[in-house]
């Protein structure tokens, strides 16, 4: 007889519980997406080096966001990364290199061993940011807003030296994957078509 009365209590009492659980996950996700950046100008991303680095003194500049890693098939990229800083950063051209552990492991060193890696093998001299994650829950604010900002672009990055191009106004305008060279008539006519 007390089973008649309590089985139909415990389903009520399941059933609240579901309901208050859909509740605030769908507030929860609604939080999250309302935190996510939709300035490219206000987002926070420290150098290698540890120091803040900020994406406001890139206003008015034309930025190639880059995933780097040390140890990727096209990590002979940086050379070229390097050239296309040189031969561009006169006319407001900013490359911003961001490793990532995220891509077969491949970017497993220390911020010294990253920096130490660029500035001696390649020569690196254009802006390297701390490592980060790119992709998951534990995604950085900068990779949320390249992958989510312009639904032309969208997506997630598959591999290292996936890059982005921002223009002066601080919108995603292109996107070039791995295989794309730096150095490529792409990369290069797009960058000069922004200059102008």
């Amino acid at each position: 007889m007390i089973i008649k009365y309590i089985v139909p209590v415990v389903v009520l009492i399941f059933i609240s519980g579901v309901i208050f659980f859909q509740k605030n996950r769908t507030l929860l996700a609604k939080e999250a997406l309302t935190e996510q950046p939709s300035d490219f100008y206000n987002i926070k991303i420290k150098a290698v080096s540890g120091k803040i680095l900020e994406l406001t003194d890139f206003k008015n500049k034309i930025v190639l966001v880059v995933n780097v890693a040390s140890n990727c098939g096209f990590t002979n990229q940086y050379k070229d990364l390097e050239a296309l800083y040189q031969q561009f950063k006169l006319q407001e051209l900013v490359i911003l290199g961001v490793p990532s552990n995220d891509f077969g492991g491949q970017e497993p060193g220390s911020a010294e061993d990253i920096q130490s890696f660029c500035r001696f093998n390649y020569g690196v001299s254009f802006p390297i940011a701390e490592k980060v994650k790119i992709k998951g829950n534990k995604q950085h604010e900068l990779y949320y807003f390249l992958t989510q900002s312009n639904p032309k672009y969208n997506g997630n990055v598959k591999w290292n030296f996936t890059k982005f191009l921002i223009d002066k106004n601080g919108q995603v305008v292109d996107r070039f994957s791995p295989v794309t060279e730096p150095l490529s008539k792409k990369v290069v006519d797009r960058i000069t078509k922004l200059i102008k």
